[in-house]
């Protein structure tokens, strides 16, 4: 499997990133167990997790994800040498109130008791790379489009943040950091505060897919220029753009049956586009997950694309994704989709 570099560091990641978040709720500890098992065979080695997983967070199931991970590599001699193992800390942007009482400042307190917990449930001493899960201040983020300035929301300063970062990697405790769910500010800001004893961030994990190219507005620029590459979550939009829901179709079993909540990829703009570009995969004799897969994966901003998988199956299927070209032909069509419903589940 192709693997890219991550941001400046000598590691290297999968092209296809292993997503964890339906681990401890929508799938079992045996399942979760599997899909690494598989993950393994079939080249990938980024392993992406957070403390909150699984999602819906909720208090009851609260660091399982996590767990499950950690039970894996317990039983599994020398497959911690074999990942890139990442999660991340909860912020200010989605606390809850069964994390450290709802406080989501991202300061030297609370990241340090974040990184203790994790490690202790992941079952290692460090983590490859640790990302803040969102920013600790007011942005467009999670379909919020219309930046309003409310610095009264700030929570702790990105110098306070880093330092905190930076003490975690002194310690031997996380080897990279990066960021999560930010914005083209955010990602210079903490560039230019990078230096000394405050690390470097080496990555951004934002959605991207066809239904939400937001981020090549401008964070795509600020990727390839300054060497911070893109994790993509979210990529199938839940599902939608592999076409499971056209038609008003809510199969049993599947992400946006179980949890209704996610509202976000299934909006009055989004059921044509994903139609469009669900019909234009099959004209082309192409998946439709693989087209919205394969494209991703065809950004030169993109490190790695983060695969969701409800079974083994699917992350097989998922996979092939890689076993084509977009032609130029192909990448026109897509444009002109796109052109004419543009980032409809932003």
């Amino acid at each position: 499997m192709e693997t890219r570099r991550l941001g400046t560091t000598d590691l290297r990641v999968s092209i296809i990133g292993l997503g964890t978040m339906t681990w401890g709720s929508q799938n079992t500890e045996a399942e979760g167990h599997a899909q690494l098992d598989r993950a393994l065979d079939l080249g990938i080695n980024l392993i992406d997790a957070a403390e909150m997983y699984p999602v819906p967070p909720d208090a009851a199931t609260f660091g399982r994800t996590e767990a499950i991970i950690g039970s894996w590599l317990a039983k599994r001699p020398g497959a911690r040498a074999k990942i890139v193992l990442a999660t991340k800390v909860t912020g200010q942007m989605n606390a809850l109130p069964h994390v450290r009482d709802g406080k989501g400042r991202l300061d030297r307190k609370t990241i340090a008791a974040a990184i203790d917990a994790s490690l202790a449930r992941l079952n290692t001493d460090y983590v490859d790379l640790y990302q803040t899960h969102s920013p600790d201040r007011a942005v467009n983020a999670f379909a919020r489009l219309d930046y309003v300035h409310e610095p009264a929301k700030d929570g702790a300063a990105i110098e306070e943040t880093l330092d905190a970062l930076g003490a975690l990697v002194q310690a031997g405790k996380v080897r990279h950091v990066g960021v999560s769910n930010e914005t083209p500010w955010g990602v210079m800001r903490h560039l230019a505060l990078a230096g000394g004893a405050r690390p470097r961030i080496q990555s951004i994990q934002n959605p991207y897919s066809l239904l939400n190219r937001s981020f090549e507005v401008g964070l795509a620029e600020v990727a390839q220029r300054e060497t911070v590459p893109l994790l993509t979550y979210s990529t199938l939009g839940m599902g939608v753009l592999a076409g499971t829901y056209l038609g008003g179709a809510w199969p049993p079993g599947r992400r946006l049956t179980l949890y209704q909540r996610f509202r976000r990829y299934s909006t009055a703009r989004a059921e044509p586009a994903a139609a469009a570009y669900v019909a234009l995969a099959r004209r082309h004799g192409i998946d439709p997950a693989h087209l919205a897969y394969g494209f991703a994966a065809s950004r030169p901003f993109v490190a790695s694309v983060l695969v969701g998988n409800s079974a083994v199956a699917q992350l097989e299927h998922n996979v092939k994704a890689l076993g084509f070209a977009l032609s130029p032909e192909l990448l026109k069509e897509i444009d002109a989709i796109h052109a004419g419903n543009p980032n409809p589940c932003p």
